[in-house]
């Protein structure tokens, strides 16, 4: 019987270590002079530009858009984050930062906002756009703030880039389509299905009658009677 050695080491076998994966953010190209681009890299993102339709960051299925407060006032103003707002409907998984409330106060005196519409504003944002929001001391805390998102461990859904609408059901379809006369907004559109039930009949309706539902508003649709 062969004489086995207890003192002699044995060959260890070890699996090869599987390699780190970095935590993955795009990042729309017109954030690339961004601190929050350059801080990602710092705390071990991969990051990777690309021309967003949507958002300034795409993180796992959730798109973000990043505002700085004075960017987050200005873009209140001249109605591009209505826009911007509007265009987020279609995703499902969303978010708004608004960041730098260590560097610069979101009600002053120099905005030329009223204090209330700015809370106006956030709780619509809320409310009405269903978009949470967070707020974020600097650049360096935005960053973090993704890095924790990019890490959770959650099954990962591919989107992508120039995210597809997601799909309506009839409904929506239907107030999507009142909607897209000028003055006409959900609450007018929902009032004008649940009293005339069809678009056909809304469009085949007297002026007067839709007068009764929405008032003044109705004026639009005598467009339906004019010529090209």
């Amino acid at each position: 019987m062969p004489f086995h050695n207890i003192f002699s080491k044995q060959t260890e076998h070890h699996q090869p270590a599987k390699p780190l994966v970095k935590p993955k953010v795009i990042i729309d190209h017109r954030e690339k002079n961004s601190l929050v681009a350059s801080e990602l890299v710092h705390l071990g993102c991969e990051i990777e530009f690309k021309n967003l339709n949507i958002g300034d960051y795409i993180v796992k299925n959730v798109i973000i858009e990043r505002k700085t407060i004075s960017d987050f006032l200005s873009s209140m103003m001249n109605k591009r984050l209505v826009n911007q707002l509007n265009n987020l409907q279609q995703i499902e998984n969303k978010l708004l930062i608004i960041e730098g409330f260590d560097e610069q106060e979101l009600y002053h005196s120099e905005s030329g906002i009223n204090e209330n519409a700015i809370r106006g504003f956030l709780l619509s944002i809320s409310l009405k756009y269903k978009v949470p929001i967070i707020f974020t001391k600097d650049y360096s805390d935005t960053a973090k703030f993704i890095l924790v998102l990019a890490k959770k461990p959650e099954k990962e859904n591919e989107i992508g880039i120039n995210e597809k609408k997601k799909a309506r059901n009839y409904k929506e379809q239907m107030q999507y389509i009142l909607e897209g006369f000028p003055g006409i907004g959900p609450k007018n559109a929902k009032k004008l299905l649940k009293e005339f039930k069809t678009i056909k009949n809304i469009i085949n309706a007297k002026i007067e009658d839709i007068q009764k539902v929405i008032g003044k508003k109705s004026e639009i649709f005598k467009i339906i009677e004019k010529e090209f």
